[in-house]
């Protein structure tokens, strides 16, 4: 069943990717394991999934500590907020921290990873959707934001993410996904060069939108439902 999910979906991106000139192989696939057993997390990497994601911390010490047992090699990411006093214990777990919207969090996250003698990989999450209840910095922040990141030396910026409204306003969405394809393009041209920027990543786009965060630039989709429902 998940095995079906995880062809259906790749499909789908293989054709939308098609009717826009862009390579599926661009694409990285997400799956969002909130709400899945560690069995079923299991199937979706039997079935090709390397990229797996968890909202909260202490989710990801229960689940991917059991997940790294399947015997192959799966990226972590941490896509939820995280709050500065959690910072160590997600830098043990998580090889990709999405959700980092102050400078605050980025110098905590810097902090600890001196400690641990390493450099930590993370995206800018911008709210440009515009919402009060989202995370995000707001998008006039974003340059700036990623501007004081790049002073940080053990922080690696690998591009940005966002989240969309849940509305059937196709136009809100894509507005949404644009706005912050336009923030990285904008980053590219002002930070280009920096050893700490390297913008692979435009993350956005869920299991209800995905296909409109393709036609809007993404490369990495974070897809739960559509990967996990029965």
């Amino acid at each position: 069943m998940i095995s079906d999910n995880v062809t259906r979906i790749k499909d789908r991106i293989a054709a939308i990717c098609q009717t826009i000139g862009r390579n599926p192989q661009d694409i990285t696939l997400v799956a969002v394991t909130k709400f899945a057993s560690i069995e079923k997390i299991k199937e979706a990497i039997a079935a090709g999934i390397t990229h797996i994601a968890e909202n909260k911390v202490q989710e990801g010490q229960h689940k991917y500590a059991l997940v790294d047992k399947a015997g192959k090699k799966v990226t972590c990411h941490l896509i939820g907020h995280l709050q500065t006093n959690k910072a160590k214990d997600a830098l043990k777990i998580f090889d990709l921290i999405q959700s980092v919207d102050s400078l605050k969090l980025a110098h905590e996250i810097d902090k600890q990873t001196a400690k641990l003698g390493r450099t930590a990989e993370i995206l800018v999450q911008v709210n440009t959707s515009g919402e009060a209840q989202k995370y995000g910095c707001p998008p006039q922040e974003a340059i700036r934001l990623i501007e004081a990141i790049l002073t940080l030396g053990n922080v690696r910026i690998k591009g940005l993410m966002t989240m969309a409204p849940l509305t059937e306003d196709e136009k809100r969405v894509a507005a949404t996904f644009s706005g912050l394809r336009k923030i990285q393009d904008q980053a590219k041209k002002q930070f280009q060069g920096q050893n700490n920027f390297t913008p692979q990543y435009l993350s956005m786009g869920m299991s209800q939108d995905f296909e409109i965060a393709l036609k809007e630039g993404a490369n990495m989709l974070r897809i739960g439902s559509a990967i996990f429902k029965e």
